[in-house]
């Protein structure tokens, strides 16, 4: 009876260090760290676009008051009065009206100059755009390590014999940049039809 007893705890001792746990422990973690690998892309990909549609956007409305300004005082200055003309009222009501409107377009500019972010918006992406790749880079470092973590277990003396006998283990493979370009982030353009 104590013989089987010893062979029963014996048996459990060797089985506990075959990997029965550790084999799926260390697969399910380097499934999971490539799932937020995958998740970090999804992200980039909903996020960038996005982020580059409303830089462009408040970039646009600024450009707006920014050429209205300009062409307003582009009109004023085609609008002269000499000193003839000062006995001409229409040509008077001219000027006024060509001063007026670099006026308004001026009071519009101050009125907007608080809503103006273009800057800001631009720092902002480049944020985001930063932040995005570094979350990218650490979720690939984490599944490489925890690809590691895996490959090394079902390699290695006890959980080898487990990993083998009850799982069939294959060894995983770490994140590569196999697409050519892979190495380089996404460009952000503003130009024409971007």
């Amino acid at each position: 009876m104590k013989l089987r007893l010893v062979a029963a705890m014996a048996g459990a001792v060797l089985l506990s260090a075959c990997g029965l746990n550790s084999v799926p422990t260390a697969e399910e973690n380097a499934k999971a760290k490539w799932a937020e690998v995958q998740n970090q892309y999804q992200r980039r990909a909903d996020l960038i676009p996005n982020l580059v549609s409303t830089v462009k956007a408040a970039g646009a409305q600024e450009k707006a008051i920014l050429v209205e300004v300009t062409q307003a005082r582009a009109a004023a200055t085609q609008v002269k009065v000499s000193d003839a003309d000062l006995t001409d009222p229409a040509k008077l009501q001219a000027y006024e009206r060509a001063q007026a409107g670099v006026t308004l377009s001026l009071q519009r500019l101050q009125e907007a100059y608080p809503e103006l972010k273009s800057q800001a918006n631009y720092a902002t992406l480049m944020t985001q755009l930063e932040g995005t790749e570094n979350r990218i880079g650490i979720s690939r470092r984490d599944y490489n390590e925890a690809v590691q973590g895996y490959n090394t277990t079902i390699r290695t003396f006890p959980d080898a014999i487990g990993a083998k006998i009850f799982y069939g283990a294959k060894p995983m493979v770490p994140f590569q940049a196999t697409t050519p370009g892979a190495d380089t982030a996404p460009k952000v353009e503003f130009g024409n039809g971007s």
